[in-house]
């Protein structure tokens, strides 16, 4: 158990399409112009919403969903390392802490962010190459 940023990016980039930018200082990943995955960490206010529980510790990914009964969906799995924030409510991204995420569900949900802004072609490309 336990994932990488490179492990993330490696991922993301056996993805037809997919390129890696630098956003804030932080790796974000897209197909076209479209962000499925980025690095996100917590802002101040962020921080205190967690109040006496300790937060999530980094590296942390946010992943695009679908739309919001998908996000409801993964989260309901409670898949290790899963979860959202309040910043994030109306929003349709999980997060994931990277050092309790299996491979083969950040994988999953990185594929399936990136099925959200890919065309076509690329999701044909991609289905024949597996």
């Amino acid at each position: 158990m336990g994932v990488t940023l490179d492990r993330v990016t490696e991922i993301a980039r056996s993805l037809p399409g997919t390129e890696e930018v630098e956003h804030r200082e932080a790796r974000t990943w897209r197909v076209g112009e479209k962000t499925f995955a980025w690095e996100r960490m917590f802002s101040k206010a962020d921080l205190r919403r967690f109040g006496d529980e300790p937060a999530p510790a980094y590296p942390i990914v946010a992943v695009r969903v679908a739309d919001l009964a998908e996000k409801e969906a993964v989260l309901a799995e409670q898949r290790p390392g899963f979860f959202t924030i309040p910043h994030f409510n109306g929003y349709a991204p999980v997060l994931i802490e990277l050092r309790r995420a299996r491979v083969a569900q950040v994988r999953e949900a990185l594929t399936d962010g990136w099925l959200v802004y890919a065309r076509q072609e690329l999701i044909d490309q991609w289905r024949m190459g597996r």
